[in-house]
């Protein structure tokens, strides 16, 4: 053991085992990569192969794919086709696909093309907040509710 020890970098050798007492005891993976990580691409990725990219998540068993962002298309244009997108991926049973809804109309959209669950995304900092989705943090959280009674009302899930 010693010998390992030496190996090792001096700040791995203070390492102590942790309890597994304090985890949890269940863990939710939201795969993201198609909304959030598509959105922030330079160029605009083609519809089929956002709607390949995202059947071929499913395939992998992950249990929550968040498919694509209902906002305007004139501040993101990434995600312009987003009703295009839900209506043409393939919904494997046990997988959900929730979608970005910073506002009741995005809801509204979402819902139109078939969302079965939905997303809100809040921000700390007024000049993030400003930046991601146009308003302050209060006018934010105003839309928030407008959305979670909408969704509410609808009995669609939300996540945020």
């Amino acid at each position: 053991m010693a010998a390992v020890r030496r190996l090792l970098p001096r700040w791995a050798v203070s390492l102590r085992p942790v309890s597994t007492a304090a985890f949890p005891q269940r863990v939710k993976v939201v795969e993201v990569g198609p909304r959030d990580g598509l959105q922030n691409e330079k160029s605009v990725v083609p519809t089929p192969v956002k709607i390949r990219l995202i059947d071929m998540l499913s395939e992998t068993g992950l249990p929550v794919i968040e498919a694509t962002s209902f906002v305007s298309p004139r501040w993101v244009p990434q995600m312009a086709d987003h009703a295009e997108v839900m209506q043409g991926i393939n919904k494997l049973p046990g997988v959900s696909y929730p979608v970005l809804t910073p506002n009741l109309k995005g809801f509204q959209a979402a819902v139109a093309a078939g969302a079965k669950e939905v997303s809100i995304f809040g921000a700390a900092s007024e000049l993030f907040t400003k930046k991601n989705i146009n308003c302050s943090i209060e006018e934010s959280l105003e839309r928030f509710s407008e959305v979670m009674n909408a969704a509410r009302a609808a009995s669609i899930p939300v996540r945020g």
